[in-house]
């Protein structure tokens, strides 16, 4: 039985263009990544009327909400946030979602967020990751989170540079093996 997560190899779309350069390819995983990223970030942010801000303020009308703040992180913040772990964007101010840079040498222990969907977006290198199943043991290290133990009857995914993966809330989850490094991006979205 298949885990319920998504695993997208450098990509949303089912099938990634069959030929062509890799300026193709970098540009279909860009637009996928971001149009996931977006949607993500749209339901966290909870989008609710379907209004345009812009237009709002066009037609002088009051908006319903204050105005999300756009984030920029230049390479070094983005290189020094895979170096040390800590978030590129909290889950502060409001928001319900937050977006980091990760690294892992080594292999990882299970996971299971209960609150919390992660999508992962493989930046370099690889690993062997684990979903779904049951979880033996393990012990609760917050309130909606438990890590430890082990999983019987998780499907095993190979993960590498390009792909996309989201594990919702609940599913137990290990990044088992890692030969050499993983750089990836989570997208913790609440």
């Amino acid at each position: 039985m298949r885990s319920p997560c998504c695993m997208l190899r450098a990509g949303v779309d089912s099938m990634p263009p069959r030929e062509g350069t890799k300026m193709v390819m970098r540009k279909w995983i860009a637009r996928t990544l971001g149009a996931l990223l977006l949607g993500s970030v749209t339901a966290a942010l909870g989008s609710g009327s379907g209004r345009n801000p812009a237009r709002t303020k066009a037609t002088g009308a009051e908006p319903e909400a204050k105005e999300a703040k756009v984030e920029h992180f230049d390479a070094a913040t983005v290189e020094k946030a895979f170096a040390t772990g800590k978030p590129l964007l909290d889950d502060s101010g409001g928001r319900n979602f937050k977006v980091m840079g990760l690294r892992r040498d080594s292999p990882g222990v299970v996971e299971v967020h209960n609150t919390d969907t992660d999508i992962f977006y493989v930046v370099e290198g690889g690993a062997t990751f684990l979903t779904g199943g049951t979880l033996a043991g393990g012990e609760h290290t917050a309130p909606d989170e438990v890590r430890g133990g082990t999983l019987v009857g998780a499907e095993t995914r190979h993960l590498a540079k390009g792909d996309v993966i989201v594990i919702p809330k609940g599913v137990p989850h290990w990044f088992k093996e890692v030969p050499g490094s993983i750089q990836y991006f989570v997208v913790k979205v609440r």
